[in-house]
């Protein structure tokens, strides 16, 4: 499968390229809207309240002048880049919305960037069919649009990563003299993706596979000498990119810089697991993290990801293949598609080759998601011009198969608001055929929503305060979320003994009590958390007594 650029009769390409682009621009203001007007519904995970502490001392770094260096040691996250944290803390200072609800907004406008990009990048490649088709499978992408509203972490790694990738697709169009506008874009990008993980080291890979084709190419057509040369004249623009890619890093990620070898103690940090090892549920089985199978993400991609998402990221990764052969396509036309293929699947095959700790899902690969949609966008363009010129209505039959494909996310993704992290597709028959099988809520977003119910009921039911005393709220799960619900009237803690309630992520290792439920916070009829009432009971422990058997 080729996928050339689309291409319409003179009298109408300009029409149909307006119109496309038209409906990108739609399609990202309305995940806009639908970020600015929910943003406030997504709760605190594991996370939140560290990263929330570090990116207020990176300011403090700053504003200190470089004096106040605890950001430097602060618990593990000084190996990351503190970039989103830092913006988000800024942003706080300068907006009325609280921090926590600042960090979700932050977030939201970082995601739509990589909508963004996203488009612009498939545009670039494949003309404005593609582009479409990429925007709108991205933004109906569960994994994406969940994340990006409340993964401090990965998912601005994404957006970092695909506008790298879109510099490195720059840099290929106009190999080997790339423009200065080029070469800035790929030290932005460069730097941002190194200061926010280490993990964007990748990106040499794929640009080093796609230099591997234009110089064997090159070498044939015009000689071993000319081909050496173009690239190194070609590495030689380079440098200034690489000095602004390290000023960049140097801000957003200020550790990095403090000693030569910082970037490379991180990446060694990070190559072996860092922590106590502990169990996650993958395919019913309660499995150690880093003894989790070389099956675990290709399983979880075919399983987390809408089927119309998967099926064109396929088509268009085969398609990209094997338009890098086609010797009837421009050289550097072959070497992008090259580089868009390897940043989609070499973390796939890295990762099933070196089998690294693996859980919480597939968060730390979400920088996928947007090379994905490039590619699906891709085929996705393809499919509809080869159908508008083999039938008489094969566009617009095309079109409407792909807008049902992206319409069935969508409505789960309204249905499992503010959760729509925690989609399966209907390979596995959704969240109720996942329960008791992968993980749904690991990050504990529902506690939100269980401290609005439980405050909800203990006023409908006039439940009296305790005398002299705080209410006493024993949580399975992270405990941060029902503290800044609830504020100071209540005291959270691990114990049970004593505690007036209880509230528990439905997950294999909170236990179910034997108690009246309060409230119950379900999508598709599965438990996400529960409230108890553990007044005048006793419990010794929240979690589940047997460890090794999901419930």
């Amino acid at each position: 499968m080729v996928l050339p650029p689309l291409t319409f009769p003179p009298s109408q390409s300009w029409i149909r390229a307006a119109f496309c682009d038209r409906v990108a621009v739609v399609v990202i203001t309305l995940a806009a809207a639908a970020a600015a007007f929910t943003f406030r519904s997504y709760g605190l995970g594991w996370d939140d309240f560290t990263h929330a502490q570090y990116g207020d001392l990176l300011i403090k770094y700053y504003g200190s002048g470089f004096s106040d260096q605890r950001a430097l040691s602060f618990v593990n996250l000084y190996f990351y880049g503190g970039g989103f944290d830092m913006a988000a803390a800024l942003l706080a200072k300068l907006l009325p919305t609280g921090l926590f609800e600042t960090r979700r907004l932050a977030g939201a406008l970082i995601g739509v960037i990589g909508l963004i990009v996203t488009w612009r990048l498939a545009r670039r490649i494949g003309g404005p069919v593609a582009g479409l088709a990429a925007v709108v499978l991205l933004a109906a992408c569960p994994m994406f649009f969940g994340h990006m509203l409340m993964n401090p972490k990965d998912a601005p790694f994404a957006v970092a990563m695909i506008i790298l990738l879109l510099a490195l697709v720059r840099l290929l169009s106009e190999y080997p003299r790339p423009t200065p506008a080029g070469i800035a874009l790929f030290g932005l990008g460069l730097g941002l993706s190194i200061g926010s993980r280490t993990l964007g080291v990748l990106a040499g890979v794929y640009m080093l596979a796609a230099m591997a084709l234009l110089l064997a190419v090159e070498a044939k057509t015009k000689g071993i000498r000319e081909a050496l040369a173009r690239a190194c004249q070609f590495i030689l623009y380079l440098l200034p990119g690489f000095v602004l890619a390290y000023g960049v890093m140097a801000v957003v990620w200020p550790w990095s810089v403090q000693e030569a070898l910082n970037p490379w103690l991180a990446l060694t940090y990070f190559s072996h697991f860092f922590e106590a090892p502990w169990r996650e549920l993958f395919d019913g089985r309660l499995i150690l993290v880093p003894d989790m199978p070389r099956t675990y993400l290709p399983t979880l991609l075919a399983l987390r990801v809408p089927e119309i998402f998967f099926a064109l990221g396929i088509c268009g990764a085969l398609g990209a293949g094997y338009a890098a052969t086609r010797r009837d396509i421009p050289l550097r036309q072959r070497a992008i598609f090259v580089c868009v293929a390897m940043a989609a699947l070499f973390p796939i095959v890295l990762t099933i080759a070196v089998r690294p700790a693996m859980y919480n899902g597939i968060r730390h690969f979400v920088f996928l998601m947007p090379p994905i949609a490039v590619l699906g966008g891709l085929a996705g363009a393809w499919l509809i011009e080869a159908a508008r010129r083999r039938f008489r209505f094969g566009a617009t039959t095309a079109v409407a198969v792909l807008a049902v494909g992206v319409t069935l996310p969508v409505v789960e993704m309204v249905r499992l608001h503010p959760y729509e992290y925690t989609y399966y597709n209907h390979f596995i028959g959704g969240v109720s055929g996942a329960q008791g099988r992968f993980m749904l809520d690991y990050w504990g977003l529902s506690l939100k929503q269980a401290s609005q119910a439980l405050e909800a009921k203990i006023a409908a039911d006039k439940i009296p305060h305790p005398s002299g005393r705080r209410w006493k709220l024993a949580v399975c799960g992270p405990h941060r979320s029902p503290e800044v619900e609830l504020g100071p009237d209540f005291e959270i803690t691990w114990d049970p003994q004593g505690a007036d309630f209880a509230m528990m992520l439905g997950v294999f290792y909170c236990r179910e009590f034997d108690a009246p439920v309060m409230a119950e916070i379900r999508r598709e009829d599965v438990l996400y958390a529960r409230v108890y009432d553990l007044r005048g009971r006793s419990y010794p422990t929240l979690l589940n007594p047997y460890p090794t058997r999901p419930y």
